[in-house]
């Protein structure tokens, strides 16, 4: 799973914190999970090899209700990194992704991905991204079956009566949400108002890529036995040097961080669904056995090493079970 290069200097709690020091490039951004680097231009003659690049860091850390929890997930950003990858590969027909490079450094400060996060490093293109998350939705779960049971619509989208958590929707929709800060909420916001805040063709546009990229996405999921409730994408663009402006597919893609994904031989509507993802360590803060209040204004507690390593075999499982190969 570890770079083997690495695994005997690199200590394994070394992903699950801030940002490291990377050789050739500079932190200039943490979110809860990936960390983000811009290239050290004067030490490669004041332009990268790639061009206008920046050094996109996938960690071990894990979130849940806002807090960003401890300890990490060992490999939660490799697995994030590699299927991210897998998935660009599988979209690379519909839309241009921001990956430009995973080639690891042959030489310290070389402008390539050094090897200590080798693995869990994309190198991509610098994007002016749309200030909205991009949600498709083919089931009924989350913050949409909370506004449907309360007006029957998801960000005004009317749907059918009685669906429960779970259902299947007549067909995907297109969901969207402002972007929070870290620490924030996520804001569901209807089409209309993207369209006032982005214009109105690049909102359709945005539109038409997510549900192409979610049928694409549910369909290869499917076949493998698992259901993709829902995802969220980001989307920016690029300026050629007509000025012509392309969008492109950014941020990570269809992971379990990103989208639910639930096993399609255990989906029963009516009930909260087993997922591919970080499932224990909500299940677990929210029980009586971790003594943490939701509610109040205190961190959460350490999470067990039990509720660490089931985690970890969930992300590794959704890797497996979608790609077909092993880690």
């Amino acid at each position: 799973m570890t770079d083997s290069r690495n695994a005997s200097t690199t200590p394994a709690d070394a992903f699950a914190g801030g940002p490291l020091d990377l050789p050739g490039w500079t932190h200039v951004y943490s979110g809860k999970v990936r960390d983000l680097y811009s290239p050290d231009l004067p030490a490669l003659g004041g332009v990268h090899p790639l061009g206008d690049v920046v050094l996109v860091v996938a960690s071990d850390r894990v979130s849940a209700y806002d807090h960003v929890l401890s300890p990490g997930i060992p490999d939660k950003g490799v697995v994030l990194t590699q299927l991210s990858l897998w998935w660009f590969e599988q979209l690379a027909d519909l839309v241009d992704n921001h990956v430009v490079s995973v080639e690891a450094s042959a030489e310290p400060g070389d402008g390539l991905v050094p090897d200590v996060v080798a693995g869990r490093a994309m190198i991509c293109r610098r994007l002016d991204m749309f200030p909205v998350e991009c949600v498709a939705r083919g089931y009924l779960t989350g913050s949409g079956l909370a506004e449907y049971r309360a007006g029957g619509q998801v960000t005004g989208i009317p749907l059918p009566a009685g669906l429960v958590d779970g259902s299947r929707l007549p067909e995907p929709i297109f969901t969207p949400a402002t972007k929070a800060e870290v620490g924030e909420h996520d804001e569901n916001v209807t089409f209309d108002e993207v369209a006032h805040r982005i214009g109105g063709d690049d909102a359709a546009r945005l539109r038409d890529l997510t549900l192409a990229v979610y049928a694409r996405a549910e369909e290869i999921a499917r076949e493998r036995g698992v259901i993709l409730a829902d995802t969220k994408l980001e989307f920016g663009t690029v300026s050629g040097p007509d000025g012509e402006r392309t969008i492109v597919l950014g941020d990570e893609v269809l992971t379990p961080d990103s989208s639910r994904f639930w096993p399609a031989d255990d989906w029963e509507p009516g009930r909260a669904q087993a997922s591919f993802d970080k499932q224990f360590v909500r299940d677990w803060l929210t029980s009586d056995a971790s003594g943490w209040d939701r509610a109040g204004d205190t961190a959460p507690p350490v999470l067990p090493a039990d509720v660490v390593l089931r985690t970890r075999e969930r992300y590794l499982e959704a890797f497996e079970r979608i790609t077909g190969s092993v880690l």
